[in-house]
């Protein structure tokens, strides 16, 4: 099994996840199968234009599978919006770009009603969040109202606009960027609204290797907005997630992992270190996540160690520092190394 920081390699910058190995406990149908090494090939698709993030490719599939959104951190110039546009090609997914700024307005993104004179009637314009995969970009410097106005479209995959429901198309992520270095001048979200996103996924500066290797591709003429040009292609579609998704509810889980799943979560809200803990509803997540990533490799089943594996990404924005804590230098990744450390593991 991957280790638990490999799929998310914040404390090790530039650390890769090995593509996942079929394992031979489960015996999966012909089209499970052909499915699984269709959306595993989209690693190696994804990285004919992004070097060395493949534990976000990973974390943004698993989201995928599991219908969630994704809060993406890191430093501009780490290829963010690059791996969501390049992930969107490979699955053949309508894709979408919003900066968020301080003037934004919900209608903005949403869509709004718009008077057509010559019909001296009103008709709705839709807005960029009408579509498969919306990178919102920065979202933390648009103003509350405008953060709010994803929420529904997050929550119920719908936009309403004077009374009526207009639904989004299926399927449906948006994959939020935030500055993690620069606070000035911006909104910081809400817990209840980062207890939206599935997973918070953490992009590392490459190492050395494979910073070379960035510029190697653009010495050689590489060109980020042409990813046709790259070589990369759509190795998956939307029925393919549509299947894989049906197979990942599949998946088993016994009483015991469950259980342990919850002595996590609940571990979380009894740490002197955090003022709140995981919600039921991270738990929940962290189950599907778990799901998603226990498919990924094969297997028909979860096991604990699936459960620490996932557990750094789906649970780190859903905890909150007590400020003596910060003050310490104590950190979320800290806290959840340590229950993850000492709550038991059933055999």
């Amino acid at each position: 099994m991957t280790n638990p920081e490999d799929l998310n390699p914040e404390p090790a910058a530039g650390t890769t996840v090995p593509a996942p190995a079929p394992a031979p406990a489960a015996a999966p149908s012909a089209g499970a199968a052909e499915v699984r090494r269709a959306l595993n090939a989209v690693r190696a698709e994804v990285g004919k234009a992004v070097v060395g993030q493949d534990g976000a490719v990973t974390s943004l599939l698993i989201a995928l599978l599991c219908g969630g959104h994704v809060l993406l951190e890191g430093v501009p110039g780490v290829a963010k919006t690059l791996l969501v546009r390049t992930l969107a090609a490979s699955l053949d997914l309508g894709t979408k770009r919003v900066q968020f700024t301080p003037d934004l307005m919900p209608g903005d993104v949403t869509g709004s009603l718009v008077y057509d004179a010559r019909t001296a009637q009103f008709s709705f314009r839709e807005g960029p969040v009408f579509t498969n995969l919306l990178l919102a970009d920065e979202i933390n410097r648009t103003p509350p109202k405008t953060q709010a106005s994803l929420l529904e479209a997050m929550e119920e995959r719908q936009v309403s606009v004077d009374g009526s429901p207009r639904p989004l198309p299926e399927p449906f992520a948006v994959v939020a960027t935030q500055n993690p270095v620069e606070y000035e001048g911006t909104y910081p979200l809400p817990e209840a609204q980062l207890d939206r996103f599935l997973l918070k996924v953490v992009l590392a500066v490459p190492p050395r290797d494979q910073e070379i290797e960035v510029l190697a591709r653009h010495a050689a003429g590489f060109d980020p907005r042409d990813l046709a040009a790259a070589g990369v292609r759509a190795v998956a579609g939307p029925a393919d997630l549509a299947a894989a998704r049906a197979a990942v509810t599949q998946v088993e889980v016994a009483p015991e992992v469950l259980g342990y799943a919850v002595d996590v979560c609940r571990a979380t809200r009894q740490s002197p270190s955090l003022s709140l803990g995981v919600s039921p509803r991270g738990a929940t997540a962290l189950l599907a996540t778990s799901r998603a990533w226990a498919w990924l490799n094969g297997r028909a089943f979860v096991t604990p160690d699936d459960v620490k594996a996932l557990a750094h990404p789906t649970l780190r924005h859903r905890v909150q520092l007590r400020p003596e804590a910060e003050l310490e230098g104590v950190t979320a990744e800290t806290i959840l190394s340590g229950i993850l450390a000492t709550v038991p593991v059933p055999r």
